[in-house]
């Protein structure tokens, strides 16, 4: 018992610990992020930057955190039991570590591929380099909804007018042509109408000049008996 410390001083040196430790793992993003700021093979890749920088910060994370969970605050906590058997001991604390990093990588993957993080991730990573080659500055809200809004949906009635346009002109485009093809019948038909009524006329012509050959031809007195 005289090993035992009071409560108070093992909750005040718990706090302190992950005090120290939040402070650590605060550390380690920063060096993480600016790691991924000066390697320049992360930043000519325009994808994956931000999932390989997430997938660090996992890491170091999880090392922190198992670092938290060393072997020496194992073993203050199970002291009695390490007096009795060291080594069994050990052997418990390696399947637990072993069983709690597994269980907490499976749970983290499970979570990525409900999120779909992976691929938002690479989303982002192209709308970052597709911003860089846009010189056009970025949209941000006014505070005004309804000049917002307006921004937002007048775009969209431009571009359904233009294409109500472009519809119309091929319309237009095709009216005119069949305008085309139907006069062109008409005069074809008018055309054959002409010829028709001509061939007519020089038939009832020829048809009267053979009527007048034969009358004077055959004269009635040399038929009289």
């Amino acid at each position: 018992m005289d090993n035992e410390e009071p409560a108070e001083k093992r909750s005040n040196n718990n706090s302190a610990t992950e005090h120290r430790t939040d402070e650590s793992t605060e550390v380690s993003l920063q060096a993480v992020n600016a790691e991924a700021a000066c390697d320049p093979s992360q930043n000519d890749e325009p994808q994956g930057n931000r999932l390989k920088l997430y997938n660090k910060v996992i890491e170091k994370s999880l090392e922190r955190f198992m670092h938290f969970a060393g072997s020496d605050r194992f073993s203050s906590m199970f002291q009695q039991f390490y007096k009795m058997n060291h080594q069994k001991m050990e052997n418990i604390y390696k399947q637990f570590v072993d069983e709690l990093q597994r269980t907490i990588k499976d749970d983290i993957s499970r979570l990525n591929k409900e999120a779909r993080l992976e691929s938002k991730l690479n989303e982002l990573d192209k709308l970052e380099s597709a911003a860089k080659t846009n010189p056009d500055p970025a949209w941000r809200p006014s505070g005004v909804p309804e000049q917002d809004f307006s921004s937002f949906i007048i775009p969209l009635y431009q571009k359904q007018e233009a294409y109500l346009q472009r519809e119309l002109k091929k319309i237009q485009a095709e009216n005119a042509a069949l305008a085309q093809k139907v006069q062109a019948g008409r005069e074809r038909i008018a055309q054959t109408e002409h010829l028709i009524s001509t061939a007519v006329a020089e038939w009832e012509a020829s048809a009267t000049e053979i009527g007048s050959v034969a009358s004077s031809l055959r004269p009635a007195d040399v038929f009289d008996v």
